[in-house]
C-alpha cells in the first residue's frame, strides 16, 4: 500500500474491478450485518451498528422516490421499499448488483437496480426526493464534488440527502482492530489517497484499489459546494457488541468514533404538479 495522487478515471476504473471481483465473497462475509432484507433486519449505517428503525435521518420514506447511490446489493434500498418507498439502488459494479439480484431472489422481491457510475447519474433533475448512500461511492472516488452535485441535481428542492463515510478521524490511526489501532502513525491533514496496485496480464503495474480521504471540515465545503445545506452530522457510538469489521471493533468504537453521517438538505420547496421554485 502507498500514499500518492490517483486521477478519477484510474480510481472509477481500479473500483469497479475491485468490486466485481470482490462481491460475493463480501457479501457472504457482510450481508447477515447488512440485512439481506430479512425478517429483523435494516438499513445500517456503518460498523457501529447504527440503524435507520432508531436514527430516523431518512425521515418518513412511504410514497418517495428514493435512490440509493453505491448501492452494492441493494440491502438498504429493499428495506425501505419494504416501508413503502419507490426506491432505484444503483451502484458502479456489476458484480455487486448481481448479488442484489441473489439476494431479491431468496426474498421474493425485485428492486430496481441501476448500473452507473455515481459521478454521472443517468436521472433526471429533481427525480428523488430522497437519495442516500451507506459508505458507497464517496469514499471511493477522487473528485467527490462531482458525486455530491450529481445528487443535488437529482434531489428536489426540500428533499434530503443521507451519506454515512468512514469518520476522517480514522485515516490518522492504523486500519486493524486491536490496541496498536488506537496510536496516531499518520496525519489527518494527508489527503493524499491510500492506493493499493497489482500488475495485469501484461506485467504492467495497475492501481487495484484506492480510497480518498477527506477532513470533517471538507466534507462541510464540498457539501455547502454543491449547494446543499448540511442540516447534522452524526457521529455514530458503538452498539454492534462484539463485531469486528476490518478496522472496527468494539475496542476502537467505544473510544474514537469510526462513521460520520452527513445529514443535508436541498434548499427551497417543490411547488404544485412536479414544478419547483425556491421560497425567495
Amino acid at each position: 500500500m502507498q500514499r500518492r495522487a490517483v486521477g478519477a478515471l484510474e480510481t472509477v476504473a481500479a473500483q469497479r474491478r475491485w468490486w466485481d471481483a470482490e462481491a460475493v465473497g463480501y457479501r457472504a462475509e457482510h450481508g447477515a450485518f447488512l440485512g439481506d432484507a430479512r425478517p429483523g433486519s435494516d438499513l445500517v449505517w456503518g460498523p457501529e451498528g447504527l440503524r435507520e428503525e432508531e436514527a430516523g435521518l431518512l425521515g418518513d420514506v412511504r410514497g418517495l422516490r428514493v435512490l440509493e447511490v453505491g448501492a452494492g446489493a441493494a440491502q438498504c434500498a429493499r428495506w425501505l421499499a419494504g416501508r413503502g418507498a419507490l426506491v432505484v439502488a444503483s451502484d458502479l459494479s456489476a458484480g455487486m448488483l448481481a448479488e442484489g439480484v441473489a439476494a431479491d431472489a431468496e426474498v421474493g422481491v425485485c428492486t430496481p437496480l441501476v448500473q452507473c457510475d455515481a459521478r454521472v447519474l443517468p436521472f433526471a433533475d429533481a427525480s428523488f426526493d430522497v437519495v442516500f448512500t451507506s459508505y458507497g461511492a464517496l469514499p471511493f472516488v477522487a473528485d467527490a464534488d462531482r458525486v455530491l452535485t450529481e445528487v443535488a441535481r437529482v434531489l428536489r428542492l426540500g428533499g434530503r440527502f443521507v451519506a454515512s463515510v468512514p469518520h476522517p478521524v480514522r485515516w490518522a490511526l492504523p486500519d486493524v482492530p486491536g490496541p496498536e489501532g488506537l496510536r496516531v502513525h499518520h496525519s489527518y491533514f494527508d489527503r493524499r489517497p491510500y492506493v493499493e496496485t497489482g500488475t495485469d496480464g501484461a506485467g504492467r503495474t495497475r492501481v487495484t484499489y484506492a480510497e480518498h480521504h477527506r477532513t470533517v471540515g471538507d466534507w462541510v465545503r464540498l457539501v455547502r459546494g454543491a449547494g446543499l445545506v448540511l442540516e447534522d452530522l452524526v457521529e455514530p457510538e458503538w452498539s454492534a457488541g462484539d463485531a469486528v469489521w476490518g478496522g472496527w471493533s468494539r475496542l476502537r468504537g467505544e473510544l474514537v468514533p469510526g462513521t460520520l453521517v452527513l445529514v443535508c438538505s436541498r434548499p427551497g420547496r417543490a411547488g404544485r404538479a412536479g414544478s419547483e421554485h425556491s421560497d425567495s
